[in-house]
């Protein structure tokens, strides 16, 4: 579900891209420090099969046009190994913990822009986890550090007042409390890292 948001709206952003202004100039007037903002997989909690309850809310101010700070509010449940790539034991049925794990958290993100809409990023997200089993009771708590590389493009809208910033990513586990057994079995067979995480955050200026 993800990717297929991923990918078809990036498809329509190049298809229209040529009227767009990419990144805001040093000379601009209207230059806007501050957004609120989210990302458009959200969209992905219409999916019935397996509804992740996600949900998120990006507070930026822009330092200068190139640097860009922000703090994105954030919660969401998973009931995969957040190392399987792609493929075939991706949500396979014999990979599912037996349960999920739901967390709430908050990442601090640095942005550079390199040229036009071209930009580096790395969130830093600290969250909280509760781990959930499948008959729906509470077993245990936990915590974890979970970075993100991001590398992706601007583009904004309607005078520089909305934009759309689709990406690709590494995510990084970079530390995590010891699981339940029956979460950690399942778990430590996979990476800590995962590699092409689409992205699709979006946002409006003021």
């Amino acid at each position: 579900m993800k990717r297929k948001i991923a990918w078809s709206l990036i498809a329509v952003l190049l298809a229209f891209s040529s009227p767009v202004m990419a990144q805001y100039a040093s000379h601009d007037t209207g230059f806007h420090r501050y957004y609120v903002g989210s990302t458009l997989f959200m969209l992905g909690n219409l999916d019935a099969k397996n509804k992740p309850d996600f949900v998120q809310l990006n507070l930026g101010y822009r330092l200068t046009q190139r640097d860009v700070i922000s703090v994105e509010l954030k919660t969401w449940k998973y009931g995969w190994s957040l190392g399987i790539p792609y493929g075939d034991k991706w949500e396979a049925p014999e990979e599912k913990f037996p349960g999920y794990i739901r967390e709430y958290g908050f990442a601090l993100a640095y942005q550079h822009f390199w040229w036009k809409g071209f930009y580096s990023g790395i969130h830093m997200m600290n969250a909280w986890q509760t781990f959930v089993d499948a008959a729906g009771v509470n077993i245990d708590k936990g915590f974890q550090v979970f970075n993100t590389y991001r590398l992706g493009y601007h583009f904004s809208f309607f005078s520089d007042r909305v934009f759309i910033e689709p990406s690709l990513a590494v995510t990084h586990r970079l530390y995590h409390t010891e699981m339940p057994a029956s979460f950690k079995q399942m778990d430590d067979k996979w990476s800590k890292f995962f590699f092409g995480e689409p992205g699709l955050h979006c946002g409006i200026n003021f």
